[in-house]
């Protein structure tokens, strides 16, 4: 269990704080509105309505105190960097400075784009998970030609370089891959490998 400062509780921050409620952790949310603080008492700790962007109102918090600190307000650009600044003044280190004051930035409008555009431009395509630039992991219709074969048989890993991770049929999940699994074509994979190999492969 971990305590975390959740600064911002709109849209975002409020699903941000309901999972954290649900993971057991302790939550202390802040927002200069009152109701969307009214809003997350539910599923926080404690709460308090105040603005981020002044920098006493953050140090009266203890930010050092928390394990986490995690800055949702996007309204504008300006707040999130003076409210990274304010908490980099404490304990700041020159690499946190000259990020911005965020060890890692989280864009999740770009990434549900980017999620949405792949996801529903291919028709066999169920899921994707980026791992980071270059990997990324997908939920796949098994090709037809596959259907009926054995992993050891395909040899994925050999021709394209991607590693067959699962497999799910009905909503449940497989994770004991071998060689001998043979592929049914009512289920889908789970596959693992750089982006070019799986796109070549499964012609996304």
């Amino acid at each position: 269990m971990k305590n975390v400062l959740l600064i911002g509780v709109g849209r975002f921050g409020r699903h941000i704080a309901m999972h954290l409620n649900q993971l057991g952790h302790q939550v202390m949310a802040v927002d200069r509105n009152e109701e969307r603080i009214d809003a997350v008492m539910p599923y926080v700790t404690n709460a308090q309505i105040g603005d981020s962007v002044n920098a006493d109102f953050l140090r009266s918090l203890g930010v050092g105190n928390y394990d986490v600190c995690i800055v949702t307000i996007g309204s504008s650009f300006q707040d999130s960097l003076e409210t990274v600044v304010s908490r980099a003044e404490r304990d700041v280190q020159e690499k946190f400075l000259l990020r911005n004051g965020a060890d890692q930035v989280v864009y999740p409008e770009k990434q549900m784009a980017k999620w949405t555009a792949i996801r529903y431009s291919s028709d066999h395509v169920f899921d994707y998970i980026e791992i980071d630039s270059q990997y990324a992991i997908f939920e796949v219709e098994i090709p037809e030609n596959w259907t009926g074969k054995n992993v050891g048989q395909l040899d994925i890993r050999k021709k394209y370089g991607i590693n067959i991770l699962a497999t799910r049929k009905y909503g449940k999940t497989d994770v004991a891959v071998s060689p001998e699994t043979v592929l049914e074509g009512d289920a889908t994979i789970l596959v693992l490998g750089e982006y070019k190999a799986i796109q070549k492969c499964f012609r996304i």
